[in-house]
């Protein structure tokens, strides 16, 4: 039949993945689209070995989101990487081409990019990146590209852009009014932990920026706005990086 919609399947990539975001997302568009055949799933692994399982067992794959901790981990498998992906050494969207090759991109440098844009005043010159993990990476891109200097904060800091957690003096704090928690730290269940920063030197100067959206005011979050800080969670960038896949996957 002409027009007959095919069986078109996609999922999320992850490791310990029950509570995700991406499978409610498209499951909700895919009934506004009344796109009935399609369908997204997890496929959760706990060895990103296995990966090449989930292509030999599911024949309508199309699209996969990929998520911690296997952003880096997965670009073996790849048959080609888009070039800002490739900057970026992270891919969280794979499409799967007409000739059967899997191509890496990232949208979460989209994601981010479009919700702290509309965020961002004269003084906002400078970001500290809390964590180094795969969705880091995207960030420190998309800052870049907009002219935001930027340092990692890590427990274990390598190289000149890395500093620790113990030199976040009130000078640095005053001096780098972004800050970005990319690590999972707060996340349900655990949801009274946080990134242990000087958090008595956030001012009414400061963002603070959560990509945690469970829950919706994270402690990290909930300590900026005790200070004025301007706070957002990782919600919007969720939805414009899935928006951004949804693109990628159709084009």
């Amino acid at each position: 039949m002409i027009g007959e919609e095919k069986s078109k399947l996609y999922g999320l990539l992850g490791k310990n993945i029950s509570y995700s975001f991406s499978r409610g997302y498209f499951t909700d568009k895919f009934e506004k689209l009344k796109l009935k055949k399609s369908k997204y799933v997890n496929f959760d692994l706990q060895n990103i070995e296995d990966f090449p399982t989930i292509i030999d067992e599911n024949e309508h794959l199309k699209g996969i989101n990929v998520t911690i901790p296997y952003k880096e981990e997965i670009i073996p498998f790849l048959s080609k990487i888009d070039k800002t992906a490739k900057k970026i050494g992270a891919v969280n969207t794979i499409k799967f081409t007409k000739r059967g090759n899997l191509k890496g991109y990232n949208s979460d440098v989209v994601g981010f990019e479009n919700s702290l844009i509309p965020l961002l005043k004269k003084h906002h010159k400078r970001a500290l990146i809390l964590g180094t993990g795969g969705a880091s990476k995207a960030i420190a891109y998309a800052l870049k590209r907009n002219d935001i200097k930027y340092k990692f904060v890590s427990r274990n800091p390598e190289g000149k852009k890395e500093i620790s957690y113990d030199s976040l003096t009130k000078e640095v704090m005053e001096n780098y009014t972004i800050i970005i928690n990319s690590t999972p730290l707060g996340t349900f269940p655990d949801i009274d932990k946080c990134p242990n920063i000087p958090y008595q030197f956030i001012t009414k100067n400061h963002i603070l920026y959560d990509l945690i959206y469970n829950p919706a005011i994270s402690t990290f979050l909930s300590k900026g706005k005790e200070k004025e800080a301007i706070t957002k969670n990782g919600l919007q960038m969720l939805e414009l990086q899935a928006e951004e896949s949804w693109r990628i996957w159709n084009q």
